[in-house]
């Protein structure tokens, strides 16, 4: 059997004739039709007013926060438990980033620390929340606590492409809100993002600052600094065709999870990433954690007995402020984030992902787990 993978891409027969069609249009890049065509389906499905297509969800994440008008001398507030690419983008600017700890519900934002942040002030200019692993932060509260100090949300859905919060969905809620098209999402086109709002203003300034900032005129001319960030045309191409597959991707890693939750979920020690509300979450990937005084193995016992079966298993993100670039910044809370970190790992959750290859996963987990009982 092949190596099972976490999280790769899933491309099908449609993607190849959707890319094939761009090519044979000669239509590459810059801009052009598929571009359009992208933009305007991902803002449709995120009920967004407007969006712009860049080449990555940290391209995003920097424009919006550039947009809202951070810099030197601002702080901006971040979860701890993310990948690093949400708290980079506020350095790029000279501002400094403060770190909230994760709730035990939805392992996302915790609201009541975000409030302690909030009060203490710090010239704050914008609050990233971010939708962990396919499943929404408790938007409610934290947009109510963010109104309450005008304070501006950036929406990092990088990780939910397809789920929602209470109906609505993931990428519709902050100013401004950021999907990734990274390879191991649930949808891509190899690498890209995508930038959202119903501010059409200012996703005219992402755009133009995204185009390197060139004037409107014959001549290159630049009145100021800009960025090489747009997404070609060709990649758009097989963004069209993998959104029009969304559904299934989501099913099929629901399956996934739910075949994963049954034959694991009730081993002693084992505990599955909380789902609020099953219909809700993108299963992007499948999480959980391992109690090593009573499953009778640890975290990283079993990533490297999976590793022995050729099998991708990662631990959950490390905590921003437990890494040493970040070492010296503020954080609320932390002591949840860096268990989850301790204790959890994501299984491989592709959509591409057959039964049989579920079953090894599967079985050599409890394999592992079975030989550390009886040892």
């Amino acid at each position: 059997m092949p190596r099972i993978y976490l999280s790769p891409p899933d491309i099908s027969p449609h993607d190849h004739a959707s890319v094939d069609a761009v090519l044979t249009s000669n239509w590459v890049a810059p801009a052009g039709p598929a571009l359009n065509l992208f933009e305007s389906a991902v803002a449709d499905h995120a009920n967004r007013q407007h969006a712009v297509a860049l080449n990555s969800g940290t391209a995003a994440l920097h424009l919006a926060l550039q947009i809202l008008g951070v810099g030197p001398g601002d702080a901006v507030i971040c979860p701890t438990l993310t990948f690093a690419a949400s708290a980079n983008p506020i350095c790029y600017l000279g501002a400094e980033p403060i770190f909230v700890d994760s709730e035990p519900r939805t392992w996302n934002m915790d609201p009541v620390l975000l409030q302690q942040a909030l009060e203490q002030g710090n010239n704050i200019k914008a609050v990233i929340v971010v939708h962990l692993y396919g499943q929404c932060a408790e938007m409610r509260a934290i947009l109510s606590i963010c109104e309450q100090y005008n304070i501006p949300v950036v929406e990092d859905a990088a990780e939910a492409l397809g789920a929602n919060y209470c109906g609505i969905p993931a990428g519709s809620m902050g100013a401004y809100s950021f999907f990734s098209f990274n390879g191991n999402k649930i949808i891509t086109t190899s690498g890209g993002g995508m930038l959202l709002s119903n501010d059409g203003e200012g996703i005219e300034q992402a755009r133009y600052l995204a185009t390197q900032a060139r004037e409107a005129v014959v001549h290159y001319e630049h009145k100021a600094v800009g960025y090489n960030y747009r997404m070609s045309n060709l990649l758009a191409g097989l963004g069209n065709s993998q959104l029009a597959d969304l559904q299934r991707r989501i099913d099929t890693r629901r399956a996934h999870f739910e075949a994963y939750y049954d034959e694991l979920g009730s081993l002693p020690g084992i505990e599955f990433m909380p789902v609020v509300d099953p219909d809700a979450a993108n299963y992007w990937l499948t999480c959980l954690t391992v109690d090593s005084e009573t499953s009778g193995s640890s975290r990283e016992a079993l990533i490297a007995a999976l590793e022995v079966a050729d099998i991708e298993a990662r631990p959950l993100w490390k905590p921003l402020h437990l890494q040493p670039v970040f070492k010296d910044k503020i954080c609320y809370g932390g002591e949840l984030a860096a268990g989850l970190f301790k204790n959890g790992l994501c299984l491989p959750s592709g959509s591409g992902m057959h039964q049989s290859e579920r079953e090894a996963v599967i079985k050599t987990i409890k394999d592992t787990l079975s030989l550390g009982r009886s040892q």
